[in-house]
């Protein structure tokens, strides 16, 4: 008997992966945790019923969330990575030689536990002694924290359960609040074809806070219709404006400094959602 995992992405349309096996399954105090075995995508964490990352398209979103913004800051000593309890981001920021210290804070210590039991791939700089993890709420962090991180990343889950509160003017305004005077951050934003409201709602939103705010894609498999948004927000450095010789030898199998720019480049029906 073949066995299938499907992802409803929306009330009408789906993806679905053939599974060898169940690895782990759990109600957290949070959220449903299953880690599985696909055929297709190795292992694959899913939170709540959705794809948060998998074995062989992992790469993808942790570059992209990771290096757009570092190298877009000239100096990025501080950095604050907003859940990505599988430490995929992490692993990321830790190739930045000037990076002295990337603090983790994930909601779930669920997730990381079992990141680093069934993905050690992508978890395996948890430990890194660059790294503080605090297990913890994201949105109160921000909230207590005042002119600290050079680079902040939001790399939640989309807008349910624990991360409501990650899409809401009040945080971006915390960010604003947490970075230096010349800090920026990028957020995840979800998919211009399933969620064009979302994504308006928080270019507005971004807008009335930073000067400096762009919308970037990158193409995801296994999330949602595979067109990812992410939102950077930046009080003084701009994206495309960076130098060439600003960028430095980096070990990526997606991100490029061309790519860089370019991921700026929008589909016309994407760029209306930044008006």
């Amino acid at each position: 008997m073949e066995l299938w995992f499907t992802e409803k992405q929306t009330e009408h349309f789906g993806i679905t992966a053939r599974i060898k096996q169940t690895l782990h399954t759990e109600q957290t105090e949070f959220q449903k945790l299953d880690m599985i075995e696909t055929v297709e995508f190795g292992n694959m964490l899913v939170l709540d019923g959705m794809v948060m990352t998998t074995k062989k398209d992992e790469f993808v979103y942790h570059e992209m969330v990771a290096h757009v913004p570092l190298f877009t800051h000239p100096n990025p000593e501080n950095v604050l990575v907003v859940g990505g309890g599988d430490g995929g981001v992490i692993r990321e920021i830790l190739k930045h030689p000037s990076v002295k210290k990337a603090t983790l804070v994930e909601i779930d210590g669920k997730v990381i536990e079992y990141s680093k039991k069934y993905l050690p791939e992508i978890a395996g700089e948890l430990d890194n002694p660059r790294v503080e993890v605090i297990v913890g709420d994201g949105f109160m962090h921000i909230a207590q924290a005042e002119n600290e991180y050079d680079v902040i990343m939001v790399d939640s889950t989309e807008p349910v359960g624990p991360a409501v509160n990650l899409f809401t003017k009040g945080f971006y305004a915390g960010i604003a609040k947490a970075l230096k005077e010349d800090g920026l951050f990028v957020a995840q934003t979800d998919n211009p074809w399933f969620k064009a409201d979302l994504i308006r709602s928080v270019q507005r939103d971004v807008k009335e806070i930073f000067p400096i705010v762009k919308l970037y894609t990158a193409n995801i498999p296994t999330y949602p219709s595979g067109m990812w948004t992410f939102t950077l927000g930046s009080k003084k450095y701009d994206p495309l404006k960076v130098e060439d010789s600003r960028f430095h030898e980096i070990d990526t199998k997606y991100y490029t400094k061309e790519l860089h720019k370019a991921a700026f480049v929008l589909p016309r029906f994407v760029e209306e959602l930044t008006k």
